[in-house]
């Protein structure tokens, strides 16, 4: 059964949360203020986190962004705030989603069960190798939660060497399944290519991973840590 964790200060609204979760066949967990959030998170590992913005002791921009320093869990915010800024602002910093109050429960059971399913979807997608996680279906890139821009080409170059990590492959081989035999171009487009995946992917610890050069044999995506 998933845990969902609610960072609620008004008791009442917690409480209307947590009995239409249950009902839904989720566990609850409850934190009223803004102090004991992180530790809640921590110890209970929930699904999914209703994140209210206006708590006392600490804010929940500020839970959004420590909850982003380690984890990739989904994160629904909960304000009375409508602006659309506000609204740019959790979203930007992370947000899966964004619920103005007032709101009613079942719209956010249903939101709650909406992103659920798309977080499993991404789960079974999405390649992770430590901070460096990349989207064959979106075509999303982001190391430590920050997007990658890459060229098309660079991304198909990238796409492939995931798919075989700890493999080595010649120019001739990345050209064949990259850039395809009726490339006419010369094979510096492919040292060019890793040169620049190099530098986008600069804040990928090493510690975790590289795309290293095997002198006289060619390129591997080599993963020490997933």
């Amino acid at each position: 059964m998933k845990t969902i964790l609610i960072v609620e200060d008004e008791r009442a609204i917690s409480q209307v949360l947590k009995a239409y979760l249950q009902k839904a066949n989720f566990q609850t967990e409850q934190v009223f203020n803004g102090h004991e959030a992180m530790g809640a998170f921590e110890a209970s590992n929930p699904a999914l986190v209703l994140l209210d913005v206006m708590l006392p002791g600490k804010d929940g921009w500020t839970i959004l962004r420590e909850i982003r320093q380690q984890s990739s869990c989904p994160v629904i915010m909960l304000t009375a705030l409508g602006d659309v800024n506000y609204r740019l602002t959790g979203l930007n910093d992370g947000a899966d989603d964004y619920i103005s109050k007032p709101f009613v429960a079942d719209e956010v059971i249903a939101r709650v069960q909406a992103v659920l399913r798309r977080t499993e979807v991404d789960e079974e997608t999405i390649k992770r190798f430590g901070k460096l996680h990349i989207d064959p279906v979106s075509h999303r890139v982001t190391v430590n939660q920050k997007d990658v821009e890459l060229t098309p080409r660079d991304l198909s170059l990238l796409l492939f060497l995931a798919n075989h990590p700890n493999q080595t492959f010649s120019r001739d081989q990345l050209i064949e399944h990259v850039w395809g035999w009726e490339y006419e171009g010369s094979d510096r487009a492919v040292d060019l290519a890793i040169k620049r995946l190099r530098k986008s992917l600069s804040e990928w610890p090493e510690s975790e991973g590289e795309i290293k050069t095997l002198r006289g044999l060619g390129y591997q995506f080599s993963v020490y840590k997933k």
